[in-house]
């Protein structure tokens, strides 16, 4: 689902199994897009993976230079 949602302009979508992901997903590389295996994920991880995802903030700085090469 990921591979192809990031094929349409704009999207940084991201296959999450837990919160750290989530969250470096978020930080490192802007994630806009939070995709989830139904078959791995159990109810209680796939909320506290949404959680993060959403509380996460993109921090910039030297991994914005890599999102701008994505944007191209």
């Amino acid at each position: 689902m990921s591979m192809s949602a990031n094929r349409h302009a704009g999207i940084r979508a991201a296959l999450c199994h837990d919160a750290y992901t989530a969250a470096m997903a978020r930080r490192h590389n802007d994630a806009n897009v939070l995709c989830l295996g139904a078959r791995v994920l159990g109810v209680g991880v796939a909320e506290q993976v949404v959680r993060v995802f959403l509380s996460t903030p993109f921090e910039g700085g030297r991994h914005q230079r890599r999102v701008d090469k994505i944007e191209i």
